[in-house]
């Protein structure tokens, strides 16, 4: 989710441009009311089924849920003021095991063995989780990596923190082949000259090295340059200029990357992780923020998604259309560039009170398949074949309607794993979701022992 956090210059004509996106979409033509589920109900397609809602832990009730993170019968739930963790070996029984208060958005996180990381986008005054926001303009200011000591799952310890620069809204987990040390790759934007931790014109990543003997040790060893000519800066429509990256997904075992950086969408080649290189890099005349990618099994298709309106903003409307705030998918070539195939927007009309425009989802692993399931903020879930790259079709979905709560809402994040989809709801939790359509029985086979989604697995029936 896109969120003008900072102050200064920079700060107010991020929210000017977000209010100008809202502004736009609330002047669409509504939706026939008869199309829309009233508040909170719960509608999906014959073929899927909701198996369990907890809602959040009282610690951090107060604050929105946001992505997920997977490892044996754990999930791990992000949120706003922190983050909780799931018993989900009876997936239509979750237990809440423990929450922890740390605030600070995004809380993207991933996983790997006893270590979690957690990342801040949102300049506080010191590292700690008793930290309160301070504006980037001031030098002592933090936002980074944070480290949880996890082996305790009732009771997670803070062990470390690492400053990057521009904070960190989300990072992506790459382990090293030797499995010594894990980077991670660390995604921020909205530099402004006053800020002494965020210089213009930020066109980078940050790399952070984390020793698996030693993880107190983390560092950042690089922080290489992915725009050298300053990215996407002028094309009409951007939400904001490119100034660094959203999201990266790596695909280890294809020594590859995608990443989605605002107004560009680049390939990089990752066999040296400390020094990842760019090989291909495209824009669309359509996309207004790049927000993810996603891998094909095959790595022959990447699917990049365009959060329009910076995920405030009712988007899936009439009057947006289908091209706009949707999925581009682009096949790869045997040269490893990028071509355009298709665009892919959910088929149902929201209220013009929804937030709903692409956001995040992962794989359903199905052999000689390209099924994904797919999180649109209030417009739910869907599950959506794109083995034709020129021609996606939808097999499945799962909404609630308008929330009865107001402003903001829907689910952030919508992942597969081990049978089930597990849902990140801002505000009414974790949902647990059931596809039962022979499109996907196959992917039931598959047994994972960790999910961090943009951490792409090879999948196999065996697991890993």
């Amino acid at each position: 989710m896109f969120t003008p956090h900072r102050t200064g210059r920079l700060g107010r004509l991020l929210a000017t441009a977000s209010v100008a996106a809202l502004t736009l979409a609330l002047t669409a033509v509504p939706s026939q009311a008869a199309d829309i589920p009233p508040p909170d109900t719960v509608v999906t397609s014959p073929n899927v089924a909701q198996v369990a809602n907890v809602p959040k832990p009282a610690p951090i009730a107060a604050t929105i849920n946001t992505d997920i993170a997977f490892q044996g019968h754990y999930a791990f739930v992000g949120n706003y003021g922190g983050f909780s963790i799931y018993d989900i070996r009876n997936p239509r029984n979750p237990q809440v095991v423990s929450s922890v208060v740390c605030p600070g958005a995004q809380m993207d996180l991933s996983v790997y063995g006893n270590l979690l990381f957690a990342s801040v986008d949102s300049s506080r005054n010191d590292d700690s989780c008793a930290s309160t926001a301070q504006s980037a303009s001031v030098k002592e200011s933090w936002e980074g990596i944070r480290i949880f000591d996890i082996q305790d799952v009732r009771n997670p310890r803070y062990i470390k923190s690492v400053e990057t620069a521009c904070g960190s809204h989300t990072h992506t987990l790459l382990p090293d082949k030797h499995k010594r040390n894990v980077y991670l790759y660390v995604s921020s934007y909205s530099p402004a000259a006053n800020f002494p931790d965020c210089q213009p014109p930020h066109d980078k990543i940050s790399i952070v090295k984390v020793p698996l003997r030693n993880p107190t040790a983390a560092s950042v060893v690089a922080t290489p340059v992915v725009f050298p000519d300053g990215g996407n800066e002028t094309q009409p429509g951007l939400l904001i200029p490119t100034s660094g990256c959203h999201d990266i997904t790596v695909y280890p075992e294809k020594n590859i990357a995608a990443g989605a950086c605002m107004g560009d969408g680049v390939l990089f080649d990752i066999r040296d992780p400390e020094r990842p290189r760019v090989t291909a890099r495209v824009t669309d005349p359509n996309f207004a923020f790049w927000h993810s990618a996603t891998f094909n099994q095959d790595a022959t298709k990447v699917v990049f998604t365009d959060e329009l309106g910076g995920g405030g903003a009712p988007t899936c409307n009439e009057a947006v259309g289908p091209n706009h705030g949707a999925n581009a998918i682009f096949d790869i070539t045997r040269r490893g560039q990028l071509v355009f195939k298709s665009y892919y927007k959910i088929p149902r009309y929201q209220a013009d009170s929804e937030n709903c425009v692409a956001h995040n989802g992962s794989l359903i692993p199905v052999k000689g398949r390209d099924i994904m399931v797919q999180a649109w903020y209030q417009g739910g879930l869907s599950v959506w074949d794109f083995s034709d790259s020129s021609h996606p079709t939808e097999i499945g979905f799962f909404e609630r309607g308008p929330y009865s709560g107001g402003g903001g809402g829907g689910l952030w994040s919508a992942y597969y794993y081990n049978g089930f989809v597990y849902g990140s709801d801002f505000n009414m939790g974790l949902d647990v979701i059931k596809v039962n359509d022979r499109r996907v029985q196959k992917a039931d086979r598959i047994r994972l022992d960790i999910l961090n989604v943009q951490t792409q697995p090879t999948y196999s029936e065996h697991g890993h």
